[in-house]
């Protein structure tokens, strides 16, 4: 049986297919922020759907039920899908969106493999952020993950460095499952100052589109999440200025970024930024929205 199904896109002429799969880390919102622009900057067509009952664990991942006066009019489930668009200068590219699969990952992956093969994909990026004891005032900094045969694309991204084993998702499965079938992958992680890692934060989000650029030549315009990162900065050098321990924290988050190298994540060189991060969650909650001008809350 067929864990997908498909539709009448066809998915276009060597397509660079982005996944972005909800569930497993995500520091800052960075990667629904970055498929949110990406799926935002021209339309798309449906070109497979995945068998939810298989993949998915409902009671996990609840539908929607839609009621208006207490009639219940339907409900939205969760769905994995395959949708195809264009960049800004008309390439095709590919985007497979949705929940992370609860269930039968190998078996999911060589659906993947088998759709991306068939759509003659000629490069696959998965996107994600993790946090990391880096300063938001410094620009936000990838890392790289792919398999063995495609090892030579991290070389103009970076990657975190030495020995390290930590849970995955199924990004990584995906990776190697088209390693093995002999198409290029790679996956962008951005790495997100761990005290703002709890809130949106579009600077994560900007880089990943950038690297997404820079690694498959697709075309699209960040000036948009650039500027949203701005004003997000903005708030947080406002908080932080308020307060001379945190100050002082930032302070030492730059040094340790000039100075360290080759720590993976660069973890045990600062202290922790819960408190600052509680306090950043409170203060952006009480900031005024876009269309609200400020004393209104």
């Amino acid at each position: 049986m067929s864990l997908y199904e498909r539709h009448g896109a066809s998915g276009g002429h060597r397509p660079v297919l982005v996944v972005v799969l909800e569930g497993w880390v995500d520091a800052g919102l960075g990667a629904d922020g970055a498929i949110a622009a990406l799926l935002g900057s021209s339309s798309t067509e449906l070109v497979a759907t995945f068998d939810g009952d298989t993949l998915i664990d409902q009671r996990a991942r609840r539908p929607v039920v839609h009621l208006v006066d207490g009639v219940n009019q339907g409900l939205t489930w969760p769905v994995i899908q395959l949708r195809a668009g264009h960049d800004a200068a008309g390439a095709d590219v590919c985007y497979l969106i949705g929940p992370e699969p609860d269930f039968h990952w190998p078996a999911f992956t060589r659906a993947v493999v088998e759709l991306g093969s068939a759509l003659d994909v000629r490069l696959v990026v998965g996107l994600g952020a993790f946090p990391a004891p880096a300063p938001h005032t410094r620009p936000v900094r990838l890392a790289a993950t792919a398999p063995p045969a495609s090892a030579e694309l991290v070389a103009g991204v970076g990657t975190v460095t030495g020995a390290l084993d930590v849970p995955s998702g199924i990004w990584n499965v995906l990776e190697l499952g088209f390693g093995e079938a002999g198409i290029p992958a790679i996956g962008l992680w951005a790495r997100v100052p761990h005290y703002v890692a709890g809130m949106a934060f579009p600077a994560a989000s900007a880089a990943l589109v950038d690297g997404l650029v820079q690694i498959s030549g697709l075309a699209f315009d960040t000036v948009g999440l650039h500027g949203e990162a701005d004003v997000a900065i903005r708030q947080v050098d406002d908080l932080i200025a308020r307060s001379a321990e945190h100050t002082a924290m930032v302070h030492k988050l730059e040094q340790s970024l000039d100075a360290v190298e080759g720590n993976p994540l660069e973890v045990g060189q600062i202290p922790t930024g819960d408190e600052l991060a509680d306090e950043l969650e409170r203060y952006l909650r009480q900031q005024p929205g876009p269309d609200e001008p400020p004393g209104d809350r």
